[in-house]
């Protein structure tokens, strides 16, 4: 057991008081039932580069894994990753695909947010990753699946960007507003911005 020494003279007592109990957050997670509660964790993926799609899939297998409920909500180009892999333009007008030719939608084309050079970075990633026996993104995701990892694209992303819900992958939930990801954040135990 680890002692904590009470800085009197810097902090008020008040202040102080529960921090060298053996387990100042025991009990927190037990609901007044005596039922245990089922962490959660939401997760907003923002970008649709590759090592934050990879950091994004990693942390939400792992989670789900280890028995937390894992929510993805993926906005802007974070969008992107779920678009099935032979889509390969998305929009209805001129702008629209305009954005799908210079940034195109799939999880298997995801570039590198530094480094990219040409495509060399990402398959220099992905060559390291078989080397070292990390799964890539795309086996993530299906992983994430797999454990129950809800998948909630961003309603306002899809029209910005002119992607339909038929063009998604397998297994998308129906996309949400801002609104029903804030309620989503404010009940989760822990949310993450990548």
């Amino acid at each position: 057991m680890t002692t904590i020494t009470r800085p009197d003279t810097f902090l008020p007592p008040d202040l102080m008081d529960g921090l060298d109990d053996p387990d100042p957050f025991q009990g927190l997670e037990t609901i007044a039932s005596g039922e245990t509660k089922t962490k959660s964790i939401v997760i907003v993926a923002e970008s649709g580069d590759l090592e934050r799609t990879w950091a994004t899939t990693i942390l939400a297998s792992t989670a789900a894994a280890s028995g937390m409920q894992v929510s993805i909500f993926f906005t802007f180009w974070g969008l992107f990753p779920l678009v099935r892999p032979e889509i390969r333009m998305t929009g209805k007008n001129w702008m629209q695909k305009m954005l799908a030719v210079m940034n195109r939608p799939g999880i298997g084309h995801l570039k590198l947010s530094k480094l990219n050079f040409a495509g060399m970075g990402p398959w220099m990633m992905h060559r390291l990753a078989r080397q070292h026996g990390v799964a890539k993104p795309g086996e993530l995701l299906e992983m994430a699946q797999a454990l129950g990892v809800r998948l909630i694209p961003c309603q306002m992303s899809m029209d910005m960007m002119g992607v339909s819900a038929d063009q998604l992958i397998e297994g998308v939930e129906p996309a949400v507003g801002a609104a029903t990801a804030l309620e989503l954040m404010a009940e989760a135990d822990a949310t993450l911005f990548i």
